[in-house]
Parts: structure tokens; sequence; C-alpha cells
């Protein structure tokens, strides 16, 4: 069933330094075939709304580098649905933005915010999912989907469920306590043995009207400038006429700015096949190997692995292993990265060290 007012805003601005070096700032990850070889993460995103979101009803925040690119990438989408931010300042920023462009369309607008890049592998369930969230929605709730946590990580943030709110199409939905912030390993040990948190998963549905009166009231510095830049929407040079406002944005995530202030958050515990495929490492937990455990990609899949188990290699030339375990192996035309698996968030480090060396051609 198509809700009236439903939208989704994708967001579409994010590097993805920890799949460097396939993921570079021309090419982040969500322009990178990682799951399916003939689409990009954010094709699979877009794609998998309908018909739930139709693809006019879908809109996209992104950066003036990639629009380009990721226009080409969905042309069912309309072009004027793409709002271009002169630059990154976060999620915070990005997401009110977003849902300010769809409330000048439609002022009682429920917007399901979504990333670009994450992959989502039982599509039906997602989308019951959201439709179920976005009823929730109309009676001015804050809604976010809860991931089923299933070892202590330490990257992803927290949700702490409280009070049970009601079961709707067959959804248990909950008042949302807390949001906690990237746990250091005891932290996140306490949380999974307690049963009461669930992985934040980033996606959000929520009423346009009440989302933004939350800016207003928590961040009212970003609301104003919100607010100076809401006449310029539309605007041929729109880009260009925001940048004075958007240099005086402050940088802050979604989550810091508006959600873990937020009073009426519910949330929705959900196992819907999710990844946010944040590093080579989880492309284990995605991807299928074979009979060895090994996930092989490019050179047209002919890369000989002998006496190698559990072992990712990307290339579009011929890779040769022998002997090896629980490596990552990532070849582009101008680095070769080789890592342990468990070493496989580092890679972020790397980014860093790169940058603070004024390496830019590698980034």
């Amino acid at each position: 069933m198509l809700l009236k007012h439903f939208y989704a805003l994708v967001m579409a601005g994010g590097g993805g330094t920890r799949l460097w070096p396939l993921s570079r700032q021309i090419r982040p990850k969500q322009m990178l075939p990682l799951i399916e070889e003939e689409q990009t993460m954010f094709q699979m995103t877009v794609r998998r709304l309908p018909p739930l979101l139709p693809p006019e009803r879908v809109f996209v925040i992104t950066g003036q580098d990639q629009v380009d690119a990721l226009r080409a990438d969905v042309p069912e989408v309309p072009a004027e649905n793409f709002i271009v931010e002169p630059f990154g300042r976060d999620s915070g920023p990005a997401a009110g933005l977003g849902i300010l462009a769809i409330a000048e369309r439609d002022p009682d607008a429920i917007v399901a915010v979504l990333s670009a890049d994450h992959h989502i592998a039982q599509t039906e369930r997602f989308r019951a999912v959201l439709h179920s969230a976005a009823e929730l929605a109309q009676r001015n709730m804050i809604v976010t989907l809860g991931i089923p946590a299933y070892r202590p990580a330490t990257d992803f943030g927290y949700i702490r469920r409280g009070e049970f709110l009601e079961r709707l199409h067959g959804f248990d939905c909950f008042h949302a306590e807390q949001f906690t912030e990237k746990p250091d390993r005891e932290r996140a040990m306490k949380f999974l043995k307690s049963g009461l948190y669930n992985w934040n998963s980033g996606m959000f549905i929520l009423g346009a009207r009440d989302v933004l009166e939350e800016y207003r009231r928590q961040q009212p510095e970003m609301y104003d400038l919100l607010m100076q830049i809401r006449p310029l929407l539309g605007a041929s040079d729109f880009t260009a006429q925001i940048t004075p406002y958007w240099e005086k944005m402050p940088k802050l995530s979604i989550d810091y700015a508006i959600m873990e202030g937020a009073t009426n958050i519910a949330v929705i515990p959900v196992d819907i096949g999710w990844s946010d495929v944040g590093t080579w490492g989880m492309l284990f937990d995605v991807l299928e190997g074979d009979e060895n455990g090994n996930i092989i990609r490019g050179a047209g899949n002919g890369h000989i692995l002998l006496d190698t188990v559990q072992t990712l290699v990307v290339s579009n030339r011929m890779v040769v292993t022998i002997g090896l375990e629980d490596l990552v192996v990532v070849d582009t035309d101008d680095v070769l990265l080789v890592c342990h698996r468990d070493h496989a968030q580092d890679v972020r480090k790397v980014v860093k060290q790169l940058r603070d060396q004024g390496k830019d051609s590698y980034l």
C-alpha cells in the first residue's frame, strides 16, 4: 500500500574510508558494486524501495563531486530530487536540508532517512517495516530501526529499548530510552548481556514537521541557518547561493544533533539482513564464499588461491595466493592493500596518515 505522504531521503555523501583503496573521494563506497557485481550500493538502495516508495518519492542529498555520477546511476529518479550540498558538514545538516526540501513540496511529509551504502538482504521485510514505521511516525513519533546485536561491536551505536508500545503489522514497537554512540568493548559487552539493546541502523522515519521542530529546539543555530536557506530552494544556482550559510553550519551527526535529545522516539527491533558494509572484513558476513570460505572479486573470478582459506581477493588482474588464511587483498591501479581480516578496520588509520602526509592523490 502506497502511503500518500511518504518519502525517502537517501544520504549519499559519505566517503567510506574504511574500504580504501577501492573507495576513494572521486568514487566512494556507495558508487561501488560491492555486493552485486552489476549494481552499485547506491543503485541497490534506491531500487529496493519500490513499490512502497516509487522513484518520484525518492530524494537524494549528496555533494557536488558525486551528483553527476549518482544521477547517471538512477535515471529513474527525477533530477530535481537531488539536493546538492556545497561540501560535507556531517549528517545533521545534510538530513536537515533534505527534509526541509521535501517539506517544501509536501508539508505533511513522512520521511525515511536512509543511507546509500547499506546492504539489506530481506527487501520485502524491509519495505514492510518501513510501512509500519511510517504509520507510527504519523502519530508524531520519531522512529528508528534497531538491528539485533549478536556481538559486542564497538563500531556501531546502540539503542536501549524502553516500554512496549504496540504490535503493528507484526512488528513490536518500543519507546527508545537511550542512544549510545560506539561504546568501548566493556560497555558493548554489558549491552549485549542485558538483552535490552539493539544496534542503531542509522535509519530514521519521521514527520518533517516533527523533526524540524527538534532542530529548532535542540540545534537553534543549525535551524536558523536552514531557515535562511529555505527561500533559496529551487534556485538554479542553489548550491552556490547556500555556500555562505553552509560554511557556518555546525558539523554534527544527526545522532548527536537530534536523536540523543529527542523525547518522543520509538524503536522497532527487526532482522532484515542488515549490514553497513563498513570494512573489508564485514564482506565475510554478507557475501557467500567458496568451499574454502574465500571471497573473490574481479579478473573474471580467475584468481588462483591454493591452500588459502577465509581470504578476500579484490583485483582486476590475476592474483595468486598460496598457503594464506584470514587475509584481505585489495589491488587497484596504484595501491595494493594486504591485511589480516581482524585488522580491516585499521584501514582508516592509513587514510588518515596519507591525508596528514599530503598524499592526496591516493585518497
